[in-house]
C-alpha cells in the first residue's frame, strides 16, 4: 500500500492559497529592514514555542516563555514546562539547520525532531525518538476528552515508511497542501508515545521551509490553533469522520496559515509606514523604538519604555512620548499614572 491522500480543492482552499501567495509576494518585494526582520523572527520563535507547547498542556505565561527563551530564569515555573519549551527551541534549530542541505525528509529526521522535543521530559517516559509499542490516544489537554484512537502500534512502522515515501515522491501538488497533509498524517499515525502534535507541527513547518515557503520565518501557525482548540481538534476529527477525506482539515489548515500571513503582512505594511514617518518627522532612534512597540495590541507604557531604554532618564522618555502624541503618531489611553500609548499610523 501507499499513502494516497483524499481531498478536494474547494473555493475556500483556493481562496486561502491565493491570499498566502499574495503575502509571500509581498514579503519578497517589501523593503523591510534586516534589523526588523531579525527582531520579528526572534519574537515569532517565542510565540511558536509558547503556543505549540501550550496546546499540549503546559502552563507557562507568555511573559515566562519570553524570559526563558531569552536566557532568564523563572523560578516559579514548573520544571517540566520549562524543559518542554526549551526543547522546542532546540528542535526548531535542528529543522532550521536542515533546510539548506537539500536532503529529503526521512524517518530518521522525524525521529530526531521528536527526540529533541521530549528529551528529559517526565523522565524520558515518552521514549524520545522511538516508535510506540503500545496503544495510545489523542486527548484534549483541557477537557481530557478522547478525540480519537490512533492505529495499533504494529501498523506504525509501515505507515511511517508510506508517509516518508509520499513526501519524497509527490509531484505537482501545492507545497502548502503537502505541509497540511504531512501534519495531519503524522497526527493520525501518532507514532510516538507523546509529543506527536509538536512533532507534526514542526514537520509541517519543515515541509513549507524546504519548498521556499519560509515566509522569512515571520509566521506562527500554533498561535492560530491555540486561540480556538475546539476547532483545531474538530478539524482533525473531521478526516476520520468522513472516511479519511482531508478536505475539511485542509480548509482549516490553509485558512489558519492565510490568517497568520495576513497579520504578518499588516505588520509589514505598518513598519514600512513607520519608517517613512520617522524620516518625515526626524524621529530619534528611541522615538522610533517607542512607536514600533506601540504597534503591539497591548500598546506601550512608560515603564516598558524605560526597560527598552534603560540608560535614559524617565523625564526624557516622557518628553519624547509627549512629542509623539503632539504630532499625532501616538494616542493615549488611561489616567496619568496608568497611561498606555498606542501607535496612530
Amino acid at each position: 500500500m501507499s499513502l494516497n491522500p483524499n481531498f478536494s480543492i474547494t473555493n475556500q482552499i483556493a481562496s486561502a492559497l491565493t491570499k498566502i501567495e499574495r503575502a509571500r509576494g509581498f514579503l519578497e518585494a517589501a523593503r523591510l529592514s534586516e534589523e526588523w526582520i531579525a527582531k520579528m523572527q526572534a519574537k515569532i520563535l517565542i510565540l511558536e514555542a509558547h503556543y505549540t507547547t501550550h496546546i499540549e498542556g503546559t502552563h507557562l505565561t507568555m511573559d515566562q516563555s519570553e524570559k526563558l527563551l531569552t536566557g532568564q530564569k523563572v523560578l516559579e515555573a514548573d520544571p517540566e514546562d520549562i524543559k518542554e519549551l526549551l526543547n522546542y527551541k532546540l528542535a526548531f534549530e535542528l529543522v532550521a539547520d536542515y533546510i539548506g542541505n537539500g536532503e529529503p525528509i526521512t524517518e530518521g529526521l522525524i525521529r530526531e525532531i521528536h527526540k529533541k522535543l521530549v528529551h528529559g521530559v517526565r523522565g524520558n517516559s515518552a521514549a524520545p525518538g522511538e516508535y510506540r509499542k503500545t496503544q495510545n490516544y489523542v486527548v484534549n489537554s483541557k477537557t481530557k476528552e478522547v478525540i480519537y484512537t490512533p492505529p495499533p502500534p504494529y501498523e506504525v512502522p509501515l505507515m511511517m515508511v508510506e508517509l516518508v515515501n509520499w513526501l519524497k515522491n509527490k509531484s505537482g501538488m501545492n507545497p502548502i497542501l503537502v505541509a497540511g497533509i504531512a501534519q495531519f498524517q503524522l497526527v493520525h499515525i501518532h507514532p510516538f508515545l507523546d509529543g506527536n502534535g509538536r512533532t507534526a507541527r514542526l514537520l509541517s513547518t519543515l515541509c513549507l521551509y524546504k519548498t521556499g515557503y519560509d515566509f522569512k520565518r515571520l509566521f506562527t501557525i500554533s498561535e492560530y490553533y491555540d486561540r480556538d482548540r475546539a476547532n483545531y481538534y474538530k478539524a482533525i476529527r473531521s478526516v476520520r469522520g468522513n472516511k479519511m477525506d482531508m478536505t475539511k482539515w485542509l480548509e482549516y489548515f490553509v485558512h489558519g496559515l492565510a490568517t497568520q500571513m495576513q497579520e504578518m503582512q499588516n505588520s509589514g505594511h505598518q513598519i514600512m509606514k513607520l519608517d517613512v514617518l520617522a524620516l518625515e518627522h526626524g524621529l530619534s532612534k528611541r522615538e522610533k523604538i517607542a512607536l514600533e512597540k506601540a504597534l503591539d495590541p497591548e500598546g506601550l507604557s512608560i515603564k516598558e519604555y524605560q526597560e527598552l531604554c534603560p540608560n535614559t532618564s524617565k523625564r526624557t522618555l516622557q518628553r519624547e512620548l509627549k512629542n509623539l502624541v503632539s504630532i499625532g503618531l501616538l494616542r493615549v489611553k488611561g489616567a496619568t499614572n496608568d497611561r498606555c500609548y498606542f501607535a496612530n499610523l
